[in-house]
């Protein structure tokens, strides 16, 4: 089964509402947000990150970037990196490379959320591939997945320290 239709089964049995997007093939956050027409800051983008020996999502908003001096402050520990796509593509099976949305539940891994991202009502992710995109209400996405969330984002024009 793929992702998309996990997904859809899941949000179908919580009662949850949401739509399917679909658009021209992209790979990156950008091109995804231009080509649906959506901002950068409702575009959720999935960051796999390393803290120590396993792996957490992180998921902020596509025109922010990842600090990570401040999730190892989050995280109590200098053992935080990105976890490459290597490392982490076995973890989503369902899903083209680094397409995998922020539903880390489904997976067995923790989800970190940025709080920037808890600022508009809805949120558009990928959603296993390259050409298809879901969106719902950030609260609903919040009483599914039940993230951590707290700040660890950098603007672009801060210091590049992470992705």
């Amino acid at each position: 089964m793929t992702i998309l239709q996990r997904l859809k089964d899941y949000l179908d049995g919580q009662k949850v509402q949401y739509q399917v997007l679909t658009h021209q093939e992209a790979y990156t956050a950008p091109e995804i947000a231009h080509k649906l027409h959506v901002s950068g800051k409702e575009l959720a983008k999935v960051v796999m990150v390393k803290v120590g020996e396993r792996f957490v999502m992180t998921v902020l908003p596509s025109n922010l970037r990842l600090d990570l001096k401040r999730l190892k402050e989050v995280f109590g520990t200098s053992q935080v990196r990105l976890a490459t796509e290597e490392e982490f593509k076995g973890l989503f099976p369902d899903c083209q490379v680094g397409t995998m949305p922020p539903f880390g539940n489904l997976y067995g891994l923790e989800v970190y959320v940025d709080q920037a991202l808890t600022a508009d009502e809805e949120i558009v992710f990928q959603a296993g591939s390259y050409v298809v995109a879901m969106k719902l209400r950030y609260q609903d996405f919040a009483n599914l997945v039940h993230p951590s969330v707290v700040e660890f984002h950098a603007s672009y024009s801060e210091s590049k320290t992470g992705s």
